[in-house]
């Protein structure tokens, strides 16, 4: 098996405190939804419902105003009982719309009626996912129509292919894993229904070489829709399943076997499994595989999630914590985004939650930079984050920009120094200014 990867940099992570990716429970429905207004890139949605207004589950509730924003979705039957906001520890702000649950499910416990698509033209293809609201199911969660456009308007002639990420080079992606092995023959499907929707010619399944038997299923799955497949075994090296990182091992796939993938649309097994729910059972995004764990947590575990469950919720249902946390992570702890309160509800881009005691977070105490050089040598993207991390506290932040946010010199540093969010968030607001 030739196992292609990126060329320098990255690390090899392992975490005890994940929960077991073999097996997955459904989590009990909230009694109240936290469903924010924000859960992608791209501006606000619009409200179309007010307090004290009934809902259905999958109904439509907010609807997107600009471009890279998405529909949203009532995960959950109910009445909205207010409006909420609050500010995320990077300074940004959301809101969100509270429903109490009661009343009849129009998706949860019905029968399951599938719906033919291959006879739908491309657009028409690309009008429902943006009407069901599937985004990018990891940050940024770009909408997944405004990615099949450009795809689409390209010259015929031109070949592209859809990268199917089965990478698993961090464990907190249990979710996914868990995801690609209840619901393979879904993922595949979805994964067709994107190609038919851009006009795509091929698709590339991408895996971790550890997890080449998954992959095959997955291409076995494929294979009966007549779409050409190939499965190409990666590291699983961190951050492997970064776009940049991925995109160099398949470019090397390119070479070494004279292949011609031409254009690369990299898309996760759970964005296309809500292809798969959109398309071939009209149903929004209204649920989520969370890997739930960490140092804290008594009992971690796989969950299916709906959206707008809060953090608390899952956690109480996982039997609590063992201490009190020092930090809690909507994410993977390495490139997560740490949250201000229990209250903050999953997502549409959630695929983990963290809880952390202080012996995994490395304490509260950071020292000086010693200049060692170990957050260069694991950066992938051959950057100096030591000298990041200085330009920013001294307003700097053009050269920010090229930070992928991957985590590898946070783990690296000796003295313990938040290199990766600082260098993110002096990105983030750079871009603003």
């Amino acid at each position: 098996m030739k196992i292609y990867k990126f060329p320098r940099g990255g690390i090899v992570f392992e975490d005890s405190t994940v929960p077991p990716r073999d097996k997955s429970v459904i989590a009990f429905l909230p009694v109240l939804a936290v469903v924010p207004l924000i859960q992608h890139s791209g501006g606000k949605a619009l409200p179309l419902v007010n307090v004290g207004d009934q809902v259905q589950e999958g109904m439509l509730i907010a609807r997107r105003q600009s471009p890279e924003s998405a529909n949203i979705h009532a995960p959950i039957p109910g009445t909205v009982i207010q409006g909420v906001s609050w500010e995320a520890e990077d300074g940004f702000s959301n809101e969100a719309l509270v429903i109490r649950l009661g009343g009849a499910f129009e998706k949860l416990g019905k029968p399951r009626k599938e719906f033919h698509w291959e006879d739908l033209k491309p657009f028409a293809l690309q009008q429902l996912l943006g009407e069901y609201g599937v985004v990018e199911m990891e940050p940024p969660g770009r909408p997944l129509a405004d990615l099949l456009g450009p795809l689409y308007s390209r010259d015929s002639d031109e070949p592209a292919a859809l990268v199917v990420r089965c990478v698993f080079d961090d464990p907190w992606l249990a979710g996914d894993y868990a995801l690609c092995r209840d619901r393979a023959k879904d993922i595949a499907e979805g994964a067709c229904i994107v190609c038919h929707s851009a006009q795509i010619n091929r698709l590339v399944f991408a895996v971790s070489h550890r997890e080449y038997d998954l992959g095959s299923r997955l291409l076995e799955e494929a294979g009966s829709f007549g779409i050409p497949g190939t499965l190409v075994a990666v590291s699983s090296r961190y951050p492997q399943k970064n776009p940049r990182e991925l995109q160099f091992a398949l470019r090397e796939y390119e070479k070494k076997e004279g292949q011609t993938l031409g254009s690369l649309l990299i898309l996760s097994p759970a964005t296309l499994a809500g292809a798969y729910d959109a398309i071939k059972l009209k149903k929004p995004v209204l649920e989520r595989y969370i890997g739930v764990g960490g140092s804290a947590v008594k009992n971690p575990q796989v969950m299916r999630v709906r959206i707008g469950t809060r953090l608390k919720d899952l956690f109480a249902e996982c039997g609590g914590f063992v201490d009190e946390p020092q930090r809690v992570i909507l994410g993977s702890p390495l490139s997560g985004r740490r949250i201000a309160s229990l209250d903050e509800p999953v997502v549409k881009t959630s695929f983990a939650a963290a809880a952390l005691l202080e012996p995994q977070t490395g304490g509260t105490v950071m020292r000086k930079c010693i200049a060692c050089g170990e957050c260069r040598q694991v950066c992938p993207a051959a950057l100096d984050p030591e000298s990041l991390f200085k330009g920013i506290q001294q307003g700097r932040t053009s050269a920010a920009a090229e930070c992928h946010g991957c985590g590898c010199c946070d783990l690296a540093c000796p003295s313990r120094l938040p290199l990766s969010k600082v260098i993110q968030i002096g990105a983030i607001h750079g871009k603003t200014r």
